[in-house]
């Protein structure tokens, strides 16, 4: 019994997708931000048994409104204001389905070429777009790609240099644990991870301390190398980040730098979250120093957007990555590759297979233009410069780190109870979402400001409810 969905089924039912998507987006505001379900509850209602006959496409949607809906936190909302944003815009959406539909696989030049040049095109164009320095640019020995994290960015960060310092011997004979990495106290997980998977060992991660705006101290950071070299250690790596998790601090590249270039130490820069703002020149300023690392990263699938997985990673030296991570076995040669005239992303990161992901940045890149980016980002940093003062001026609240571009961190001065049980309060209203972080041992609530469908309303409203909700408690 065949039952390929026709192409005529398909327009149809293709059609009715979109028309939901687009309701859904009219109507999100409308809906609790963080999904109320227990524990299982989702699993509950579906059956214990895959389907023998096929369903139609409309009682699918059907139980993706009865049963998906209610597990859903909304972070498409212009009321979520936890973590960080993971925009899917409708630019974004089109050209994500256009991918999926063309079903590339994009390993190779060869088994699709529009796939890898317009990556590379696009990549080069954010270098321009964010003021980067120009050796990520593809025409020189670097480059960029997209990855589908900044998690795995850094991974092939950490595993190149581990390959640079051992003069490629990790790869064959294993590490002999001396490695050692460095980043922030206050850095993202992702780097233990890394250094865990790359097989330094956790161990083997120094955490450098910060100063009083939350930002690695180069200081200590040269310190700790040297008691690292007196003990017959070999440093090879320092992750420095732009716009920390917890409070969006910035570390200070150029001192960073400075010492890397002194022990010749591998510099990854992480701007996950925050690298976005450099669309606006005024804001150009977090990625100074950026010219003493060795590669960098930043996900347009958080404040760019773009829908995720999409993440981009530049080299100033590509041909180490590649030979960190190349294998060419026999059914992967091709004429276009053994001419050595084209890119083979597959030695760019750890997969082998990969999608067609420069479509959807390039629909949102043309879509909204450069400007229409950053009067985007604009926006959302004067939302948060102005959400800022409410809270200076307000004799329960103080703010918990500085101000930094759309996040801000402020708490109850009642106390870290006081504050757990007011953002639990807000979050089960369903009108809001906050998410909180430790700011110097107290627990600090955070505001994230970056959805694209988040005014400037919506940040009034959200204020108002934040300050109904001190007064119960």
């Amino acid at each position: 019994m065949d039952q390929t969905m026709s192409a005529d089924e398909f327009r149809r039912n293709g059609h009715a997708m979109i028309e939901w998507i687009a309701s859904y987006y009219e109507r999100v505001e409308t809906l609790p931000v963080l999904s109320r379900v227990e524990p299982g509850e989702t699993r509950e209602l579906l059956p214990p048994d895959a389907p023998e006959q096929p369903d139609t496409f409309d009682e699918i949607m059907d139980d993706v409104d009865r049963i998906i809906m209610p597990g859903i936190t909304h972070w498409q909302s212009p009321n979520f204001f936890g973590f960080f944003p993971a925009n899917a815009s409708p630019p974004s959406v089109l050209g994500d389905m256009l991918s999926s539909g063309l079903g590339v696989q994009g390993m190779l030049w060869a088994t699709s070429p529009a796939c890898t040049e317009l990556e590379t095109h696009v990549l080069d164009w954010i270098v321009d777009l964010l003021g980067l320095p120009a050796g990520f640019k593809s025409d020189t020995a670097g480059g960029g790609v997209i990855q589908d994290s900044a998690s795995n960015a850094t991974l092939c960060a950490v595993l190149t240099a581990r390959e640079r310092a051992t003069e490629f011997q990790s790869n064959t004979k294993g590490c002999d644990g001396r490695l050692v990495a460095y980043t922030s106290a206050e850095a993202h997980s992702s780097i233990e991870k890394a250094v865990k998977i790359a097989g330094l060992g956790s161990d083997m991660l120094r955490l450098i301390s910060v100063d009083e705006n939350m930002a690695m101290s180069p200081e200590a950071l040269e310190t700790q190398i040297k008691e690292d070299v007196k003990s017959g250690l070999i440093p090879c790596f320092v992750c420095a980040t732009v716009g920390t998790t917890s409070t969006l601090a910035i570390d200070p590249l150029k001192d960073i730098g400075r010492v890397c270039e002194r022990y010749g130490i591998w510099l990854h820069v992480d701007a996950a979250h925050a690298g976005t703002a450099a669309l606006c020149p005024e804001y150009r300023f977090i990625h100074d120093g950026l010219e003493r690392a060795d590669s960098y990263c930043f996900d347009p699938h958080k404040w760019m957007f773009t829908n995720f997985d999409c993440d981009c990673f530049y080299l100033r030296d590509r041909s180490l990555l590649i030979k960190t991570l190349s294998i060419l076995p026999e059914y992967l040669r091709n004429q276009a590759t053994e001419s050595g005239a084209v890119i083979d992303y597959r030695d760019w990161h750890v997969p082998l297979g990969r999608r067609f992901r420069a479509l959807k940045l390039w629909f949102v890149i043309r879509q909204y233009g450069a400007e229409g980016m950053r009067f985007q980002i604009r926006n959302h940093i004067q939302q948060a410069q102005e959400f800022s003062e409410w809270v200076s001026a307000d004799n329960r609240f103080e703010l918990t780190a500085p101000q930094s571009l759309n996040l801000v961190c402020f708490r109850h001065l009642g106390g870290d109870q006081a504050n757990r049980d007011l953002m639990d309060s807000l979050n089960r209203s369903g009108e809001l979402y906050l998410t909180h972080t430790s700011v110097q041992g107290r627990i600090s609530l955070r505001f994230s400001i970056g959805q694209w469908l988040t005014r400037r309303e919506h940040v009034e409203i959200a204020w108002r409810k934040i300050c109904e909700a001190a007064e119960k408690l």
